[in-house]
C-alpha cells in the first residue's frame, strides 16, 4: 500500500523530482482565496469546502486539476481530458518541468475557476444511472460470497466503476484479467479508481 500524504508538504517530500514544480504552482494557489487541504494524499485547493483545484505528481508530468475544468476558456488550449468519454468536468494541465510553469497564466486560469466555484458552475455526477453487472463479474460473485457482501456494500458509483471496467474490455481474456486484478480490491472495500481521487 503506497503511503499517503498528510500535508502538502509531506506531498513534496514523497516526489523530491517535482519539488520546484510544486512549490511554483502552492504559491499561486496560497496567494489566492482557495483554502489548502489534502485529500486523497495529494494538495487539494477549495473554496467554501468545494474542490476547485488540485496537484497530481507522476512519473512523466505533473497536474494541475481543475475540478470544473470543462468551464474554463482555456484560451492557450492548455487543458486536456485525461480519460476521453468518461470525464465530463476534470481538466488536467500538464507540466513537465518547473520552467514551463508561467506564474500568471496560471493565475488567470485558478481566477476564473474561482469564479466560476462561485458562480455555481458544475456538472454535477449523474447518480441515477443504473449498474449492469457484466456476465464475468456476476459469476465471480456467485461463487465469493465474501467479495459478494463487499460489492453489495459499495456505493453505486463504485460498483458501477466496476461493472464498466470489466465490460469495457473488448476481448474476452482481458475481462477476465481484469476481474482477477478488481476481485482482491473489491473485498477489500475500495473503490477501483479511489487512488486517482487526488482531491
Amino acid at each position: 500500500m503506497m503511503k499517503r500524504a498528510k500535508s502538502v508538504d509531506d506531498y513534496i517530500e514523497m516526489h523530491p523530482e517535482w519539488e520546484d514544480a510544486i512549490a511554483k504552482l502552492r504559491k499561486v494557489l496560497q496567494a489566492s482565496e482557495l483554502e489548502e487541504t489534502v485529500k486523497w494524499g495529494a494538495p487539494c485547493y477549495t473554496l467554501g469546502g468545494k474542490n476547485v483545484v488540485g496537484i497530481g505528481a507522476f512519473k512523466e508530468h505533473l497536474a494541475l486539476w481543475f475540478h470544473q475544468g470543462v468551464f474554463l476558456k482555456d484560451p492557450d488550449k492548455v487543458l486536456i481530458n485525461a480519460q476521453e468519454g468518461t470525464t465530463k468536468a476534470l481538466r488536467q494541465w500538464r507540466f513537465t518541468s518547473a520552467k514551463e510553469i508561467k506564474v500568471t497564466k496560471v493565475k488567470a486560469y485558478v481566477n476564473e475557476a474561482i469564479e466560476n466555484q462561485r458562480g455555481g458552475k458544475e456538472i454535477k455526477a449523474d447518480r441515477s444511472k443504473p449498474v449492469n453487472i457484466p456476465p464475468e463479474l456476476e459469476g465471480a460473485l456467485k461463487k465469493k460470497a465474501k467479495v459478494r457482501k463487499a460489492f453489495d456494500a459499495l456505493t453505486p458509483g463504485k460498483r458501477r466503476e466496476y461493472a464498466d471496467y470489466i465490460s469495457s474490455a473488448k476481448q474476452e481474456k482481458t475481462k477476465l484479467s481484469r476481474l482477477e486484478k478488481v476481485l482482491p480490491m473489491i473485498e477489500a472495500g475500495v473503490g477501483l479508481n479511489d487512488k486517482y481521487r487526488s482531491c
